[in-house]
């Protein structure tokens, strides 16, 4: 049987919830803007709905974004079996006056609480504003190399238990 992939429920599944607890980067891809693809490793915080990003005023993404929205979102561990939950939705890019929350949030989680705080103090002393980058699951998809795997993997393994039968 082929795994279902697509509905958002799939954020509540023990999988996803560790992944999207864990400290791996997300790798967002979206469309630069002569339509070419860029994919970067990014730090991200969940809040429950949205995958939130933040990053400074003048990141070349933020007016890539703004031209084209959509973005794929990959949260992985490298660890076997391998696990990743995979996303797409549409970014909503705004200004934080200062450091973003979220970002703050991020760098404690990424670096541990005291070298967070030194660093979220020293990005604040810079005295830009940062860019929120929001984006709410519209797709939801989960591979774990145990029970879910890529489906033309599915269907092949389908396709021989069916023949030994």
């Amino acid at each position: 049987m082929v795994t279902k992939q697509g509905g958002t429920d799939l954020l509540l599944d023990p999988v996803a919830q560790k992944l999207l607890a864990s400290n791996s980067p997300a790798r967002l891809a979206y469309s630069w803007t002569d339509g070419s693809p860029r994919v970067v490793p990014i730090w991200f915080h969940w809040d429950g709905e949205n995958v939130v990003f933040a990053g400074f005023i003048a990141a070349p993404k933020g007016r890539a974004l703004r031209k084209d929205p959509r973005v794929a979102i990959t949260i992985d561990q490298a660890e076997w079996p391998y696990k990743a939950l995979l996303l797409r939705g549409r970014a909503i890019v705004d200004e934080v006056p200062g450091v973003a929350p979220e970002y703050a949030t991020a760098a404690n989680k990424y670096m541990g609480a005291e070298q967070g705080a030194a660093w979220v103090k020293q990005v604040s002393q810079l005295g830009q504003p940062m860019l929120r980058i929001r984006v709410r699951p519209e797709w939801a998809g989960i591979l774990d190399f145990e029970t879910r795997f890529p489906s033309a993997l599915e269907k092949a393994m389908a396709a021989a238990g069916a023949a030994a039968s």
